[in-house]
C-alpha cells in the first residue's frame, strides 16, 4: 500500500507541474500575442541549448518543462532529444554527492551529446516524428484577445459569481500548493526543488484567480484541464505501476556481471525503463570502481529519470522514438569509448 501511495504521490508530482508549466506557458503566448513563441521556434540553435539546459539540471523538473514546451511546438523533436540525453534525473544529486568533479564533467558531455544528437535528429527524422503526434502543434491566439490577462477593475467583480471552472482551478492549484507547502507532495526537505515547485504553483494559483473569463474557459480550462491533465495523470501512473511491477520481477544485480561490452547494453538496456532508480546501480558501480566511465555515460545518455512520462500522454509513437534514438545514442558511444579508451576510467 504504501508503494501504491509513492507512485501516486509521483504521479501527481509529475502531472502538476507539466499542468504548471503548460499554464504559465499559455499565459506568456497570450499576452505577448505569440511573439516570443515565433522567435524561439525560428532559431533551432537556442531550442537545443535550452534543451541543453533543462537537461543539464539536477532532477526531472527540466525535463517536464521541456515535454511541456515541446507539447506546444515550442521545441523539435531534436531540441526534445538534446534535454532527455543530457537529462540524468534524480541520480544527478547521487552523483554530485558521491564523485562532484566526475558529476560535471558527466553533465558537459552529455549536454554537448545531446546538442549534437537533438540537431542530426532535426536532420533526419523531425518531419517524420512530428507527424506522428497527437498533440496541438501551436499555442492558439484567439482574434478576440488582445488580452488583458491582468484585468483589475474585473478581479473582484469575477469572484463575486465565479464560474464552475475558475472555482475548481482554483481550488485544485491551492490544494496541490498545500501539499508542496506540507511535504505531501514532492520532495520532504526544503531544497531547490521545493522551492521552484512552491515558486510554480504559486504563479499557476495566481493566473487561475486574476485571468480573465474568455482566457480561463479557452486555455486553462477546456485545453489544459480537460485536454491535457487527465491523459497525463493517467498515463503517469499507469507508466509508473508498470515499471514498478517489471522492476520487482528483475534481480538487476544477477543480470549485471563484469564483461564490459556486456554491461554497457545492459546498461543502456535498463536506461530504457522510464525511471529513477535502476540506473543507480550503473553509479554505485562507478562510484567503487567495478565498471568503467563508458558505462555510466551510455547509461546516463539512455536514462532520463520520469522525464519522458508525460510524453505517453501526448504520443505513443514518438515516446518510443525517442527513447529508441537515445538508446543508439547511449549504445554507440558507449562502445566507441570503450575501443578508444578515451575516458574510459
Amino acid at each position: 500500500m504504501s508503494t501504491l501511495i509513492k507512485l501516486l504521490n509521483n504521479s501527481l508530482l509529475i502531472t502538476g507541474f507539466v499542468g504548471l508549466m503548460m499554464l504559465v506557458i499559455e499565459y506568456i503566448n497570450v499576452l505577448t500575442r505569440g511573439t516570443w513563441q515565433e522567435r524561439l521556434t525560428s532559431y533551432t540553435w537556442a531550442q537545443y541549448l535550452i534543451g541543453a539546459f533543462l537537461g543539464g539540471t539536477p532532477g526531472c523538473l527540466g525535463a517536464f518543462a521541456s515535454v511541456a514546451m515541446y507539447s506546444h511546438g515550442l521545441l523539435s523533436p531534436g531540441a526534445l532529444v538534446t534535454t532527455m540525453i543530457a537529462t540524468s534525473g534524480d541520480e544527478a544529486f547521487v552523483m554530485l554527492a558521491l564523485f562532484p568533479e566526475r558529476a560535471l564533467e558527466l553533465t558537459g558531455i552529455l549536454m554537448v551529446i545531446g546538442i549534437v544528437s537533438g540537431w542530426l535528429t532535426d536532420v533526419v527524422l523531425s518531419k517524420r516524428i512530428s507527424s506522428w503526434t497527437d498533440t496541438c502543434k501551436k499555442l492558439e491566439i484567439h482574434n478576440i484577445e488582445t488580452c488583458e490577462c491582468f484585468p483589475r477593475d474585473q478581479i473582484i467583480k469575477q469572484w463575486k459569481q465565479p464560474s464552475i471552472a475558475r472555482g475548481v482551478l482554483a481550488g485544485v492549484l491551492l490544494l496541490f500548493l498545500f501539499g508542496i507547502v506540507s511535504g505531501s507532495i514532492g520532495p520532504q526537505g526544503w531544497d531547490w526543488k521545493r522551492i521552484t515547485l512552491l515558486i510554480a504553483s504559486t504563479i499557476g494559483f495566481f493566473i487561475a484567480i486574476t485571468v480573465p473569463e474568455h482566457f480561463l474557459q479557452k486555455h486553462l480550462w477546456e485545453h489544459i484541464a480537460l485536454k491535457h491533465i487527465p491523459r497525463i495523470f493517467l498515463w503517469t501512473f499507469g507508466a509508473l505501476i508498470v515499471t514498478q511491477l517489471i522492476i520487482n520481477q528483475l534481480n538487476l544485480d544477477r543480470i549485471i556481471h563484469d564483461n564490459t561490452l556486456s554491461m554497457i547494453f545492459i546498461a543502456s538496456l535498463v536506461g530504457i525503463i522510464p525511471e529513477s532508480g535502476p540506473h543507480l546501480i550503473f553509479v554505485t558501480l562507478y562510484a567503487k570502481g567495478v565498471v568503467p566511465f563508458s558505462v555510466l555515460l551510455a547509461s546516463s545518455i539512455v536514462q532520463d529519470g520520469h522525464g519522458m512520462l508525460p510524453m505517453l500522454a501526448y504520443s505513443r509513437k514518438q515516446f518510443i522514438m525517442i527513447k529508441a534514438i537515445n538508446f543508439v545514442v547511449g549504445l554507440v558511444v558507449g562502445v566507441l569509448l570503450y575501443f578508444t579508451g578515451w575516458l574510459n576510467l
